[in-house]
Formats: structure tokens, C-alpha cells, sequence
């Protein structure tokens, strides 16, 4: 898929902004401040609802704005039309529309709109909490197993009704009802992210041979967040649990509890990377995950690369923009100024300059 126009207002610091698109590459040049990562903001907010970048929802809103839109028009390979999805934010307020029609809920838009994101705060997928993690996994786990977010959503409702109970020291019986509840959802969940895993595994090998070479062995190990080889259900296992989730008020196993790691043949564990390496690490598995989405949708998802040049050394942002390029895969890439590597493919891209929140096309692709 690729964005062929995207229309942006009041989201950070631009306040109207519009971009006919390449579906190649796209690169977005300007000084740091200028506006470039609050266009790939955009571009990421109209897939998932939230930005790549640490804060509130609301923070995206211009200072002054009473609220964000965001319009993208999309096309998919094989469709002679093209699809228009907008998002709109109000503080604690979203609204969604498909094709001019209201949405009822925003999944249904996010579900037309795939878009992988490598940027400066990547490293922590690697280096960071389980959350960021789980929240990575599930991301691609949506858009490849159509009934792993109905699962989700009652898993968490069980969930959140069994630690309101431990909270309030309720009765095992209710207890009981719950646990059932938790394994019935917990199961498929995990079924799904198991599947999604070994697809995912295979990538991230493949990708990380190719990034870090000096590190063979490497592959994706994941971890149900209870022990699927113990031989007992999800709810034996919370029945033993029981006692300590009482003391802690809070359900301490199950899938809620869910990570995977990368794991290399030579290193005991992933705090032994080096930064640079954490870095080239989280790409490999950013790229993982978009030929995940390809190898089920039978299309690439958009690809958004923040500040390539700061992130990456030379040899790694020409191997990494030659396997966009021949890939098909449209791309948005910003940097402060063209780099040797992005140099060599300027003529195959489409380049735009950001200064202030305004933006100017270069003539050219």
C-alpha cells in the first residue's frame, strides 16, 4: 500500500500542511524543529491512534488549535480506487471517517492504514520495558489474524474484572468464574502470538545476519508470560498464583505478561549489545515485522525512517535504503541534510523541504 496524498492541520507545530506522496522513496529535509517528524506523526497517528514519541495524545495538538485532522488518501495494489481515511482529535475526543462515512470504531480505520516506524527512540524495543514489546508483537498480530483483537478485548475485560476482585479481597468462587474466563481468551492469544512468532523469528534471522553479521545465531525467543510448558491450563496456573495476586492485588501471570527477545548465539543476553547495535537490532525487527504484514496482506506497509542519518552509519542507511528501494516499499525518511547514501537515491525520490511547519516540493519525481 502506499499514501498518495496525506493532509495534515494543527498537529504540532503545522498548522496546514498537504503532501502528494511517491509511492517510492519520500524524503522530508529541514532543520531540527522545522516540522519533518511531526509529518511522519501524522502519517503513524492515522495507523494506530497515537505517536511514536512519548506523551499524551492531546500534546499533538497545535498550541492554540482546538484539535488535530489528519486525511490520508490510500492505495492498494490491484484496487482501481483509492481509499480516504481521516482522524480527527478533540482533547479526549477521536473521530474517524472511511470513504466521507463515520466510524464507529477507529480499528476499522487502522485496519487500512499499515504503517512501520524506525526512529530514534527505537533502541528501547530492544533495550526498554515488556510493554513497548508486547505492544510491538500485538501491533503485527492485528493485522494478520483478523480475531486476535476481539480475543484481546475480552481478555482484558476479564482481566480487569479479576484484579478489581483481588483488589477488594472477593471470594474464590468469583474468582474461580474469572480464571475460566482468563484461560478461555488467554489460550487463543497466545496461540495467535505463538504463530505470529515464528514467522516474525524467521524475518528477524534473516534480517539480523544481514545488519550484524559480526553477531550470527540470531532469532526471536517469546515468552508466553506463564508457562504453556508446564502441562496445565492458564487457569491451574492462576489457581496456584492465587495467594501471591491476593497479596499483590494484581493478576501476576498470563498473557498480559507476554515478551519476546532477540537472542544471539554469542551473547547471554540483549543488555550485552552495544547502542549502535540495540539500534540495528530494533531495525531488523521494525523490517521483520513489515514483511510479515507483506508475506499476509500480499502488500508492503508504509515505512517511516526518522533521522536516518543520525541513526544509522553510511554503509547501513545505503543497505537499508536499497532494500526499500527494491522492495517497492514507500518510505518516508527524514534527515537534516542529504547524506552521501541518500544522495545515491535521490533521483528515484520525491523530496520535500520543512521549514517552520511550511513545506516545499522540489521539483523533480
Amino acid at each position: 500500500m502506499w499514501i498518495e496524498l496525506l493532509r495534515i492541520g494543527d498537529l504540532r507545530c503545522l498548522a496546514e500542511a498537504e503532501l502528494a506522496l511517491a509511492p517510492g522513496l519520500n524524503y522530508l529535509l529541514g532543520a531540527n524543529g522545522a516540522g519533518k517528524t511531526s509529518v511522519l506523526e501524522a502519517a503513524y497517528v492515522i495507523s494506530r491512534g497515537h505517536s511514536f514519541r512519548p506523551g499524551s495524545r492531546d500534546t499533538l495538538i497545535r498550541r492554540g488549535a482546538e484539535g488535530f485532522q489528519v486525511f490520508a488518501r490510500v492505495q492498494h495494489p490491484g484496487s482501481e480506487t483509492s481509499q480516504k481515511l481521516g482522524l480527527e482529535r478533540r482533547p479526549g475526543v477521536w473521530a474517524g471517517r472511511l470513504d466521507d462515512r463515520p466510524l464507529e470504531r477507529l480499528t476499522d480505520l487502522f485496519r487500512r492504514c499499515a504503517v512501520c516506524c524506525f526512529e530514534p527512540g527505537s533502541h528501547e524495543l530492544i533495550a526498554g520495558p515488556s510493554e513497548l514489546r508486547r505492544s510491538f508483537l500485538d501491533w503485527g498480530v492485528f493485522h494478520v489474524e483478523q480475531d486476535f483483537l476481539h480475543q484481546w478485548r475480552r481478555y482484558q475485560s476479564a482481566l480487569k474484572q479479576r484484579n478489581a476482585l483481588l483488589r477488594q479481597d472477593g471470594p474464590d468462587a468469583q474468582l474461580d468464574a474469572w480464571d475460566a474466563e482468563l484461560d478461555r481468551w488467554g489460550q487463543g492469544i497466545t496461540s495467535l502470538r505463538e504463530n505470529y512468532m515464528r514467522d516474525f523469528s524467521r524475518h528477524f534471522s534473516a534480517l539480523a545476519q544481514r545488519l550484524l553479521p559480526e553477531l550470527p545465531g540470531a532469532s526471536a525467543r517469546f515468552a508466553a508470560g506463564w508457562n504453556v510448558d508446564a502441562g496445565v491450563d492458564l487457569a491451574a496456573q492462576l489457581l496456584v498464583n492465587r495467594p501471591r495476586d491476593r497479596q499483590r492485588q494484581t493478576t501476576t501471570v498470563g498473557p498480559h505478561r507476554a515478551d519476546w527477545r532477540p537472542v544471539f548465539a554469542e551473547l547471554d543476553a540483549p543488555a550485552q549489545l552495544s547502542r549502535g547495535q540495540a539500534k540495528l537490532t530494533a531495525l531488523a525487527a521494525v523490517l521483520a515485522q513489515a514483511r510479515c504484514y507483506r508475506d499476509s496482506a500480499g502488500e508492503w506497509p508504509v515505512v517511516l525512517v526518522d533521522d536516518l542519518p543520525s541513526e544509522l552509519d553510511l554503509h547501513h542507511q545505503d543497505l537499508l535504503l536499497g532494500e526499500l528501494v527494491s522492495a517497492g516499499v514507500q518510505a518516508l525518511v527524514s534527515a537534516t541534510e542529504l547524506s552521501p547514501a541518500l544522495q545515491t537515491h535521490r533521483p528515484r525520490a520525491r523530496v520535500f523541504h520543512v521549514e517552520q511547519g511550511r513545506l516545499r516540493r522540489d521539483a523533480g519525481p
